[in-house]
């Protein structure tokens, strides 16, 4: 048997407000921070975990970690990795914690980082990847890691397991495609709103040309015709072969979101993420359905799992 004897928190601060990198519509000067932690135990292994923040939101959730983290002090490290949804239900049904979220917010996010940091411990003693670890799982013991309240008039553990069961199919074959080929991404680099046309152009080009990536994503959100400029300058920049999503980060009340959405509507878009407030489910199934077939995407922000549950149920996004 091993404890955990010491959980230690990190400030990581970047000064990206300095060259823009970073900047949208929402946030023109952010400082890209983790708040950071580190899991230890006295057989001598450590977790580690972290959650994004924008340069002063470190203060609060760094603070957040240290004062959750000292419920885990003490605690048998193989019954908390053994049993993941024990680790959930300690802090998220806490009933002090309680008062404070626990599934949004400063301590949603505290939460994370330490969870985070026990998964990669796991991951660390299984001695493999996080990806590969939770993809080699059984379907009911992946299913019994997570918390189905509030749940089960959409989706229950039983229902959960099937799909995942039927899913089983040819896993094999996509864990070894994974090994080899990875999974595909897109690159933001270019589309930060400060940077300058010809920044964006060139940055554009070199994601696409040198570094591969199928598709990039542009914030937008601020001036219309700006953004028009914009995409038509990065369309001309990468082609007709390479999807092009844009990010409102939030700033559009719903009948702006469809209005400007519209205007978009020569430039084959990949998707578009967050058009209004994360937590406007019923707004978002309105965007979609007027939008159609351009998909909405959210979620980043969304506060929580009974909220993402009314998303799919509204059909707020594809």
């Amino acid at each position: 048997m091993s404890v955990i004897t010491k959980a230690t928190t990190y400030d990581f601060r970047f000064p990206t407000s300095a060259t823009f990198s970073g900047s949208d519509a929402m946030n023109p000067d952010p400082d890209y921070s983790s708040a950071y932690v580190v899991i230890s135990t006295d057989a001598g292994d450590s977790g580690n975990g972290f959650v994004f923040t924008i340069g002063r939101g470190n203060d609060v959730v760094v603070r957040a970690i240290d004062s959750m983290s000292e419920t885990l002090i003490g605690r048998n490290v193989e019954e908390l990795l053994d049993d993941m949804r024990l680790a959930w239900d300690l802090f998220v049904r806490d009933s002090q914690l309680r008062w404070l979220g626990p599934e949004k917010g400063v301590e949603h996010m505290a939460i994370g980082a330490v969870l985070s940091a026990l998964w990669d411990l796991k991951a660390k003693r299984a001695g493999k990847p996080l990806w590969l670890l939770l993809s080699e799982m059984e379907p009911e013991e992946l299913v019994s890691t997570l918390d189905f309240r509030y749940l089960t008039d959409a989706l229950t553990p039983q229902e959960a397991t099937d799909i995942l069961r039927d899913g089983q199919k040819g896993k094999a074959e996509r864990i070894a495609h994974l090994k080899q080929v990875g999974y595909p991404g897109y690159s933001t680099a270019a589309g930060w709103l400060g940077y300058s046309d010809e920044k964006m152009v060139r940055l554009a080009k070199q994601e696409t040309e040198t570094m591969g990536f199928k598709q990039i994503k542009l914030k937008v959100g601020q001036n219309i015709d700006d953004d028009l400029r914009r995409l038509r300058l990065a369309r001309e920049a990468v082609g007709p072969d390479v999807a092009i999503a844009v990010d409102a980060n939030q700033v559009w009340d719903v009948p702006q979101a469809i209005e400007w959405i519209g205007r978009f509507k020569d430039y084959d878009l990949a998707w578009v993420e967050e058009p209004t407030c994360p937590d406007d489910v019923l707004g978002h199934a309105a965007i979609q359905k007027a939008i159609d077939p351009i998909p909405v995407a959210t979620g980043e922000q969304m506060q929580n799992r009974v909220m993402y549950k009314q998303s799919l149920q509204a059909g707020s996004f594809k």
